[in-house]
């Protein structure tokens, strides 16, 4: 009985907030993006526990020298912060509206759109993540928006918290990225991500799967050697042990289909990458109707809902609008669809 549910048990841990009241639903239209220089280079640290090497990388000319504080490296769970102050930076560019490095948010809102839990314990977890990527200090000659940086910096320049509950959670918190991080921003030097990836517990099969979104993307197959992707992991593991740890992702995998977008294959010591199934239908259809996108019908009963959002506006050309706006398939297409509707009515007013 102990073997049948081990074996039935996903890798992915659960999704903390699948149910989103429409009106917090907005929180998820900005579709989470990640930069593509990290994506590519281990900047963040596999460890979940404190990491104090300073690490080296380099290949075809291009290098970076990662030095951690004394709170350690930011690690790949630290990076989620980043992809959420990203994605709201490109939403912002995608809707029009004016951007800064600073950004002030909802520490809640965060924490949701992640997939992380909200108790006390989650909120410190992010307070320490935020020393972790300010502290953390890189020195490359990596381009983002064709500017080459070689003195120090950190990801994010500095963290403030504007208010705070008596017990000690952040309410308010005030960001402000890196010139190098907003560099690739305005360049569009970035990819999403699919919403799943906050789901994977472990720390190397994210990488695994940045990776793979950053160079197989929409190919129909890519290979990358085990000596060479360790290096791009930053995995401090013995060459044994990682292909170990990589054939474990494969065969979890195959029994569990929890890594998104794309299969993967060990062939000797090479790791073979091609999109699943669902991924090539949704790219197909998306370009079929001549957009980057492919989003499924709405609800007969949403029309009706987006009405009462939106009053005195032809909700199908909203919709239209939407469609043509969107960056990806969202989690729930009713709810972005009505949340859309509801942000349209409160810039626009009565039509």
């Amino acid at each position: 009985m102990g073997e049948i549910s081990k074996i039935e048990r996903s890798p992915l841990l659960p999704e903390r907030h699948p149910q989103q009241d429409f009106f917090v639903c907005d929180i998820f239209d900005a579709a989470p993006k990640a930069d593509t220089a990290s994506m590519e280079h281990p900047i963040f640290s596999l460890s979940t526990k404190p990491d104090n090497r300073t690490r080296e990388y380099g290949r075809n000319g291009k290098w970076v020298k990662v030095r951690p504080s004394q709170e350690g490296l930011a690690t790949v769970h630290d990076r989620d912060v980043l992809i959420y102050c990203i994605s709201q930076v490109m939403a912002a560019i995608n809707e029009g509206r004016a951007i800064s490095q600073v950004l002030r948010f909802k520490a809640y809102d965060l924490l949701v759109a992640t997939n992380r839990q909200t108790n006390g314990q989650a909120y410190d977890g992010l307070k320490a993540a935020m020393r972790r990527l300010q502290g953390t200090q890189i020195e490359t000659n990596i381009t983002t928006g064709g500017v080459e940086q070689f003195d120090l910096f950190s990801l994010i320049d500095s963290a403030k918290i504007l208010r705070e509950t008596r017990d000690g959670r952040m309410l308010d918190v005030e960001i402000k990225l890196s010139d190098w991080v907003m560099n690739a921003i305005q360049s569009k030097e970035v990819l999403t991500v699919n919403r799943r990836y906050f789901q994977l517990r472990k720390p190397l099969e994210r990488r695994v799967y940045e990776i793979a979104r950053k160079h197989c993307g929409r190919q129909k197959i890519w290979r990358i050697g085990l000596s060479k992707l360790q290096e791009k992991t930053g995995s401090n593991s013995t060459a044994r042990e990682f292909k170990r740890l990589i054939r474990k992702i494969v065969d979890d995998d195959k029994t569990h289909r929890h890594m998104p977008d794309y299969d993967f294959d060990l062939e000797n010591d090479i790791l073979v990458v091609t999109p699943k199934v669902d991924f090539k239908c949704a790219l197909r259809k998306s370009s079929d109707e001549g957009g980057d996108t492919f989003i499924p019908p709405l609800d007969p009963d949403t029309y009706e809902f987006a009405r009462t959002f939106a009053p005195g506006y032809d909700v199908y050309a909203l919709e239209k609008e939407w469609r043509s706006w969107a960056t990806e398939a969202p989690r729930s297409a009713d709810a972005a669809f009505l949340g859309f509707c509801k942000k349209w009515f409160e810039k626009r007013g009565p039509a």
